[in-house]
């Protein structure tokens, strides 16, 4: 049982449970009317008809228009064409509150995200013009304003409209291919997927997309901050602060207490305010060593053991005025870039309590288009999805949001580790003017402060891809928000995370200049040469050529589930359920992915044009190259000083519309083949194999390839490794190597080698030739190599029951020239 260590400064004042003090606070969520504004009134005057009710808040335009049945489902068809009207107009909600004066208190109004710009009236009075989606406002109501019933009305304007402006106003900047959207996007503080991605639509979004409340107190807390720190030598202590707001006159005392998750106490304390302090803060700094309190640590790497701290303000008469949570953890978070002993560069690696882990993961995007569609359940799913395919890190990719306190306390949870991107900077040239630069600190300030007591976030990063596109677009000799990537920023995670959690300019970033992010020995890189970054991609087989450091991005796309598919077709004709019918290219938004998809299919598979076999086997190529990239690249975890590659997040995990993408999980969270693949290549144990065909000249197929056109196969060999990620060696371990051949249906050769797997790392175990299945038939053809019929199996396994038995299977490619032996079913 764990001790109960109490201040000794001050007792612990008696609480009671009412105070005629207490804040109070109400939800708006009920009660509200949208309509379409009619721009040739003032806004005030356009209220009196034309309502349509609201089902509750948060709440936005498109989903209320879709419920209501005035615009058709935009995820169907070719619907996203007939609902781009929107964007262009103006939007009015409308409710009405009740307020009860009493005398000393005040009352604010909090507006927790409002999409985007937004003028808010109460009673007539303009109180707040709004012009950022990703910040939180709070409005203090003037008491002379307030009556017993109150109106108030948000006035939406369009974001489009707004941002062209902007764009004449201080020129027009680059942001990105034609697939990512208007470049005048760049000046907006608006969630960058809305005005279309190369796997999205474009769907700008209006409404207050997050609560609305109304908080009456006469004093109350205003801030809560808790840092959790964890000393080098794993010690534990933790340092927090209330920052009050309204009149002290009220209080005695600001109770902070921290539990456990069986609600026994670990440590309390009372600190009193005294009447003549105008100080608004209050802090504590309590020892809590290597025994009070348990280490989080990520997913299989032990316990997330998680902590209530808690600040109840206390009023001269005992009465509990406000009270206020966060869920922390303790862990000690380190980005290692170290020398390598024997390549050039250094490390990119994160360092969790003191433990080196390989990171597997995705990258997350919002989970659908319209924000306000995302229930706590699906983020809950989704994340879950994640732990059961054995990933340990999600990247929160720059060109979405802030995602609400349920996503990241799920990963809490989970032990999912959070590489946190600075939102609202992806793939442009941002400005930094002041009044840019006056926005993009009041929201990114707000931002960490709401984010920062979670253990699970362990890097927050400048931008998405800001850096690269200098390079990879051409024409660019500066970006102006380096003031942020390179100052600010820094500047206030330093700041406001007490150096608890490293920043990293910008993603990918790394080289000898400053916008460099290509150099695959430095930082991180986004591995784009497979599909994207050269006329016809560069063949997947050879992502073990591509590694870097910490691989932050990659990725090869597939169609989805077939139900999603159909969903998607809505009762389309027989005539438009083919590979390349418009519909499917309407829901298919990368850029030239014609020729892609058709380098890879032709390369890799038999042509088909049926759309089921054609959408499975697109499948099974992203399967294979996921797969092939996570298996070679986790292969360079190897042990101390050689840590070459450190982690791998697939481009990416999820979608936010039914859509040909890079997922792993589709829209309606039916997972593609990929997801088991990537699965099992990150399990404690795995095995690897890799086959290497020599040719009888120079040549440019990938090395796996078997040749029948102007080379000859001259022989083969493998190359198997397996890798260990737990903290344990396994001693006495086999593996044991089969080959088949499929010509014959026999098992030939067998071999079998006893192993031993150092701890968090891969080990190497044997290089061989294939031996060959059979003579060829006449011995005086240059080719003597027969292996292209063979499939090498792999199994490990260990005497003490240590690790789960895995097998891995290595199949001689391409795949089109496989001939199956018939397996005589009936």
């Amino acid at each position: 049982m764990k001790t109960k260590m109490v201040s000794h400064a001050a007792p612990l004042d008696k609480i009671m449970s009412n105070s005629p003090d207490s804040v109070s606070t109400q939800q708006l969520n009920q009660g509200w009317s949208i309509k379409q504004r009619n721009k040739n009134v003032d806004v005030l005057d356009d209220l009196r008809d034309g309502w349509s009710s609201v089902t509750s808040l948060p709440s936005e335009i498109h989903a209320e228009l879709t419920k209501s049945g005035a615009i058709p489902d935009f995820n169907k068809g070719f619907n996203e064409h007939q609902v781009q009207w929107i964007a262009d107009q103006e939007w009015i909600y409308f409710t009405t509150f009740s307020h009860s004066a009493e005398e000393g208190f005040h009352t604010d109004l909090h507006l927790e995200g409002l999409d985007t710009y937004c003028t808010v009236y109460v009673n007539g009075e303009k109180l707040l013009e709004a012009d950022n989606m990703l910040l939180p406002y709070v409005v203090t109501l003037p008491p002379s304003l307030l009556k017993s019933s109150n109106s108030l009305v948000l006035h939406f304007r369009s974001s489009r409209e707004i941002a062209k402006q902007l764009e004449a106003k201080y020129g027009k900047k680059r942001a990105g291919s034609c697939n990512l959207g208007d470049p005048s996007r760049v000046y907006v503080r608006k969630a960058q997927y809305h005005w279309r991605w190369d796997w999205g639509p474009e769907l700008m979004t209006v409404g207050p997309w997050r609560p609305i409340t109304l908080k009456s107190y006469k004093v109350v807390i205003d801030e809560l901050q808790a840092f959790a720190r964890v000393s080098e030598s794993l010690e534990s202590s933790l340092e927090a602060c209330v920052t009050l707001k309204g009149s002290k006159e009220s209080i005695k005392s600001v109770q902070f207490s921290l539990r456990d998750s069986r609600e026994e106490i670990i440590r309390e304390e009372n600190v009193q305010v005294p009447e003549s302090t105008s100080d608004s803060s209050h802090q504590i700094s309590w020892e809590l060593g290597n025994d009070k309190v348990k280490l989080w640590w990520p997913i299989k790497y032990g316990e997330q053991a998680l902590y209530t701290f808690e600040a109840k303000l206390i009023g001269k008469n005992g009465g509990l005025l406000d009270i206020q949570t966060q869920k922390i953890g303790f862990r000690r978070v380190k980005l290692i870039q170290e020398p390598l002993e024997d390549a050039e560069g250094t490390t990119f690696l994160f360092e969790i309590n003191g433990i080196r882990i390989f990171m597997g993961g995705s990258n997350w995007i919002p989970a659908d288009t319209v924000l306000t569609n995302i229930s706590e359940k699906r983020y809950k799913a989704l994340l879950q999805t994640m732990v059961d395919g054995n990933q340990n890190m999600i990247r929160v990719w720059s060109g979405g949001i802030y995602e609400p306190q349920v996503f990241y306390d799920t990963c809490d949870e989970l032990g999912i580790l959070v590489w946190q991107d600075m939102c609202g900077f992806a793939c442009g040239v941002y400005p930094a003017h002041e009044s840019y630069v006056s926005q993009v600190t009041a929201e990114v300030t707000a931002n960490i402060k709401l984010l920062c007591h979670h253990p699970s976030i362990v890097i927050w990063c400048g931008n998405n891809e800001d850096y690269q596109q200098v390079l990879q677009w051409g024409g660019i000799s500066e970006l102006p928000a380096r003031k942020f990537y390179e100052d600010i920023f820094p500047s206030l995670v330093s700041k406001l995370t007490k150096d608890d959690v490293p920043y990293w300019f910008g993603s990918p970033y790394g080289g000898s200049k400053w916008y460099e992010t290509a150099d695959q020995t430095v930082g991180d890189v986004h591995e784009w040469h497979v599909w994207c970054n050269s006329p016809s991609g560069e063949f997947y087989q050879n992502y073990d050529l591509l590694a870097g450091r910490f691989i932050s991005e990659f990725g090869l796309p597939s169609y989805p589930d077939p139900r999603t598919v159909e969903f998607w077709l809505d009762g389309a004709p027989e005539s438009q359920r083919y590979p390349q019918s418009p519909i499917m290219a309407q829901h298919c938004k990368a850029g030239s992915f014609e020729r892609r998809f058709a380098n890879y299919m032709n390369e890799n598979f038999r042509v088909t044009g049926d759309l089921e076999s054609y959408a499975y086997l697109t499948q099974i190529m992203q399967s294979e190259g996921l797969g092939w990239a996570y298996r070679t690249w986790r292969r360079q975890w190897k042990g101390p000083g050689r840590q070459y590659t450190a982690g791998v997040l697939v481009w990416q995990l999820n979608d936010s519309w039914p859509v040909t993408s890079w997922a792993l999980v589709d829209y309606f969270l039916r997972k593609k083949p990929a997801y088991y693949t990537v699965a099992r290549e990150l399990r404690e144990h795995t095995v690897g194999i890799m086959r290497k065909v020599q040719k009888n000249s120079d040549n440019d197929r990938p090395r796996q390839f078997y040749e029948f056109g102007a080379f000859q196969n001259i022989s083969s060999t493998i190359e198997i490794w397996v890798t260990n990620s737990t903290l344990e060696s396994v001693e006495e371990a086999t593996l044991e190597v089969e080959f088949y051949d499929l010509q014959t249906s026999t098992v030939y050769h067998r071999l079998s080698k006893d192993i031993h797997l150092l701890p968090n790392q891969t080990t190497e175990i044997l290089e061989i030739n294939i031996p060959n299945p059979r003579e060829p038939a006449n011995n005086r053809i240059v080719a003597r190599d027969l292996t292209h019929t063979v499939v090498v199996n792999a199994r490990l396994s260990d005497r003490h029951g240590k690790i789960a038995a895995y097998e891995a299977s290595n199949w001689p490619e391409p795949f089109k020239y496989l001939q199956f032996p018939d397996p005589q079913l009936k």
